[in-house]
């Protein structure tokens, strides 16, 4: 596997990638760099890494402006960005994306290795996971 973009911050995320099916393991990286892209965007400070669940998760630790994203892959196969189910993140992008996604309930975005990601509906999707408390002013969950 190749090192991705930034380095993983920890060998226990790096090992999870890894294990990761060939088939799945380039979209989960693909979701990885655009969480972090966007955390540079939307200025919502470090991003820490870490794993959550046994997943990489991915929580926003000085501004605290964001609720914690996770990638990993479901029962259904595939792959998916996860959530917090008690948020508005997944209910709201219904509303405003439609079928852009494939959604599980209110917790994840659902893909398969053989589609093309919605990079641009996605990345506002991201945004609004990255600036969920900020946004909300409730402070963290």
């Amino acid at each position: 596997m190749s090192l991705p973009t930034p380095p993983f911050q920890n060998d226990a995320v790096k090992n999870t990638f890894a294990g990761f099916s060939e088939p799945v393991r380039p979209g989960l990286l693909d979701l990885r760099r655009l969480i972090f892209d966007v955390a540079e965007t939307e200025n919502v400070g470090r991003i820490e890494e870490t794993q959550k669940w046994g997943q990489p998760a991915y929580l926003t630790p000085e501004s605290k402006s964001g609720t914690t994203l996770r990638l990993g892959v479901p029962k259904a196969g595939g792959y998916a960005l996860f959530l917090h189910c008690q948020t508005t993140i997944i209910p709201d992008a219904r509303l405003v994306f439609a079928n852009a996604f494939t959604y599980d309930g209110n917790r994840a975005v659902l893909f398969n290795a053989q589609s093309e990601i919605a990079r641009a509906p996605l990345a506002l999707l991201i945004a609004q996971a990255l600036t969920y408390h900020r946004r909300n002013k409730k402070g963290p969950r």
